[in-house]
């Protein structure tokens, strides 16, 4: 049997058809005879015939019967059976072998059911011809096809399948399904062929139409300029931007690109699809500021006034702000330190940033970066988007209608990085005062002097935000307030704005100072005074309920009231407890909403030595359990053996809260200490500090917030590492004076003092 490949034919049992003689590799006379059978194998795609191997050939193929050979050289086949091939073997020379058996099909199709597919797939072909105009004769030849054998073999080859689609409808073993197949895939090349000359008549329908096109558009333009003489005073759109683009100040690149759209919107007319698109990018880069603005008189006094009506303390904050504007007020331009203020919620960062702008008497704008992800909420979208929106950063200009605000740029921690890019690299070129004056936003595309911006920046901490951008900006620590602090504000600025804010009168509303602080030391526990602003608006809302309903008239709140507005002290707080036991230390933390205490708990089980960590603690503070381990072998070596014998649990609540960093060094030493002695450690005693394997403590960051929190819990005596002693500059005097603050080398310093 001859072995022929091809992949250009989809074949069917019981079909006839004619092979053209040039698809033999050698003269037909000598390859095929009447009455020859032939294997048509099936190529999985085009390749060079002589580098074919046998993964190249599909496992289901046809064989056929040469009937005759025509005077031309060509023959015609009848086609017989579909069959199963094996052992595909490629010679030298480039024959191929095969083997093969037969597959039987499964006839699950009815007489019946085959004549109605028939009937409906004839009856949508003659439509398709007569829809398509299709030659005569071609519908002559459909009106004579008299089964779905005829129809499916007459358009197969017109149908373009891939091999693998072809090998698809090949492998059905049920007749019915083939049908089916074939059906729909005669159906979908009809679709097709209808869209795509309805897609071919619409384009010779508007290249024609251009013509007309071009000759409305430019009687509109007449039409409009004789309306526009008739009615001076209704002024079009595009005469609108060409007086805004002549007058906004832009520079060169920018006149140009906005000169360049508006003739594009003369062009589109206002029906046209883009005119809107054009409308709107003028209207966005002809409402900003593009002017240079003169820098006003800097009056270091009065912004030192400003400053301080409206926050209390933060006293080194605010120095550092007056030698910022001193340094603009000898340069007579924006210069300095791109500021960044890292602080507890609620310290007054952000509201700050509108007290700067007061001072200088410039404009103010805050954007809020917490959680974007998609850097072109930093640059913008370029036009050719759905729905382009310029950048945050460039819209924040616009609100300003100014070029020099200052601008807050609230949350810079809070940046996410995803597919859609990295929004904290698009703030490189904003921040850095080398490249911001030719700022290029992808939704204008013409470059923008964000210079003379004072741009502040806000962030509860440092720890996310990458190096290259904390670089370029100077860190400005707030502390958090102390408990004196928070009393002035509460009753200098948060109370008196409350009051304002609901309708109450000081002539009937008092609250005394002890009622203040154990609201203060009660209900709030922050570095900031944001949940203290949120308890007294409650109280003030709660009066003026009562104060309407004619329940009272005059308010005095004491201490002992305070669960009538505010109920139960809502703040659960961390203290240490009075009695305690082996393996137990009172540890300190910092975190985003300022300071904390927390416990080391230590214990030994009977075991084989296992170390058991729980309380959901990081990689690093894992580490620093290690750490500790060693540390504690090695200065009470003849305790050792406790840690092979038992296995060691540390816990450190509460379970369900993260907890990360090596501050708590010193404490876990302690804790273990502690335990392998069987002597406690006094429980109003707190420590932090980072520990090396050689013992030394090491330094930590913050301090001031963590012995805030070693205060309010009633903590009487903290260690700290010597190298830390430069941080208590920043600590308030009235926690310093209540806290014996010891400071320590190694740890052998902490255990001699500690273990009782």
């Amino acid at each position: 049997m001859h072995v022929k490949i091809f992949y250009d034919i989809l074949l069917m049992p019981t079909v006839g058809f004619y092979f053209n003689k040039e698809n033999f590799e050698e003269d037909l006379d000598k390859v095929v005879k009447e009455g020859d059978e032939l294997l048509f194998l099936l190529q999985k795609e085009d390749k060079d015939r002589k580098k074919l191997v046998p993964e190249d050939i599909y496992d289901v193929a046809v064989t056929g019967v040469a009937e005759k050979i025509t005077m031309d050289g060509n023959v015609h086949i009848k086609i017989k059976d579909r069959v199963k091939v094996k052992n595909v073997k490629f010679g030298r020379s480039g024959k191929c072998t095969a083997e093969y058996e037969l597959l039987e099909d499964i006839d699950d199709i009815s007489q019946e059911e085959e004549d109605k597919i028939f009937r409906e797939l004839h009856a949508e072909l003659i439509k398709f011809v007569k829809k398509c105009k299709l030659d005569m004769r071609v519908l002559g030849y459909v009106l004579h096809m008299s089964d779905l054998t005829e129809i499916v073999c007459s358009l197969v080859p017109y149908l373009n399948l891939k091999a693998e689609e072809k090998y698809e409808i090949m492998s059905l073993r049920s007749k019915k399904e083939r049908f089916i197949k074939l059906r729909d895939v005669i159906y979908e090349f009809m679709d097709v062929y209808e869209i795509g000359e309805e897609a071919t008549l619409a384009e010779r329908e508007r290249q024609s139409g251009d013509y007309q096109k071009h000759v409305i558009k430019r009687q509109i333009d007449y039409l409009q300029k004789k309306l526009d003489e008739l009615n001076p005073e209704d002024v079009s759109d595009i005469e609108m931007f060409e007086k805004k683009i002549a007058e906004s100040g832009m520079n060169d690149e920018a006149k140009n690109e906005a000169t360049k759209i508006l003739n594009r919107m003369k062009q589109e007319g206002q029906d046209g699809h883009e005119y809107g698109i054009h409308y709107d990018y003028l209207d966005f880069v002809t409402s900003l500021s593009w002017k240079k603005e003169e820098m006003k008189e800097i009056d270091l006094n009065e912004a030192q006034k400003i400053l301080d009506s409206e926050h209390y303390g933060l006293k080194k904050v605010k120095d550092r702000i007056i030698e910022q504007l001193a340094v603009m007020a000898l340069n007579k331009t924006q210069s300095g330190s791109i500021l960044l203020f890292v602080g507890a919620p609620g310290t007054g960062k952000t509201s700050l940033g509108q007290s700067i702008a007061k001072a200088l008497g410039r404009e103010y704008v805050r954007i809020s970066l917490g959680g974007i992800r998609d850097e072109a909420e930093i640059r913008g979208h370029r036009r050719t988007y759905v729905g382009a929106m310029p950048g945050r950063i460039m819209e924040g200009i616009k609100r300003s209608k100014s070029s020099n605000p200052v601008m807050v740029l609230d949350e810079v921690d809070k940046l996410m990085k995803d597919y859609g890019g990295d929004p904290a690299s698009a703030l490189l070129e904003v921040l850095d005062p080398e490249q911001n004056n030719t700022f290029t936003d992808h939704y204008m595309n013409v470059p923008y002097d964000l210079s003379d911006v004072l741009f502040i920046c806000t962030a509860n901490s440092t720890d996310t935000i990458p190096e290259p951008l904390l670089n370029r900006m100077e860190v400005i620590p707030f502390t958090g307030y102390s408990p004196t602090e928070k009393f002035n504000i509460a009753r200098e600025h948060l109370l008196k704005r409350a009051m304002k804010e609901v309708g109450i009168k000081s002539s009937y509303f008092k609250i005394t100072d002890e009622a203040l602080r154990k609201i203060i030391e009660g209900y709030t526990a922050e570095s900031g005074v944001r949940g203290l602003k949120k308890q007294i608006d409650i109280m003030c809302r709660h009066v003026a309920v009562k104060y309407v309903k004619k329940e009272q008239k005059t308010f005095t709140i004491n201490e002992n009231k305070l669960k009538e507005y505010l109920g139960k002290n809502p703040i659960e707080k961390d203290k240490p407890e009075k009695k305690t036991k082996a393996g137990i230390v009172t540890g300190l933390a910092w975190t985003s909403a300022g300071g904390d205490i927390l416990f080391i708990e230590t214990a030994f089980t009977k075991g084989t030595g296992k170390v058991i960590i729980t309380g959901k603690l990081g990689d690093v503070m894992k580490e620093s359990v290690q750490i500790a381990i060693s540390l504690v072998k090695m200065i009470y070596p003849s305790k050792a053996g406790m840690f092979e014998k038992n296995d060691l649990h540390v816990h450190v609540p509460a379970g369900a809260v993260p907890k990360d960093g090596p501050s708590a060094g010193i404490t876990l030493v302690s804790a273990l200490s502690s335990l392998v002695n069987n002597k406690a450690v006094d429980p109003f005693t707190a420590m932090t500090g980072e520990v090396s394997l050689r013992g030394g403590v090491m330094p930590i960051g913050g301090l001031p917030e963590k012995l805030m929190a070693a205060q309010r819990a009633g903590v009487k005596r903290v260690f700290i590492p010597e190298k830390n002693l430069k941080d208590l500059e920043e600590v308030a005097e009235e926690v310093k004076t209540k806290l014996e603050i010891i400071p320590v080398k190694t740890v052998k310093e902490v255990v001699k003092k500690v273990v009782i």
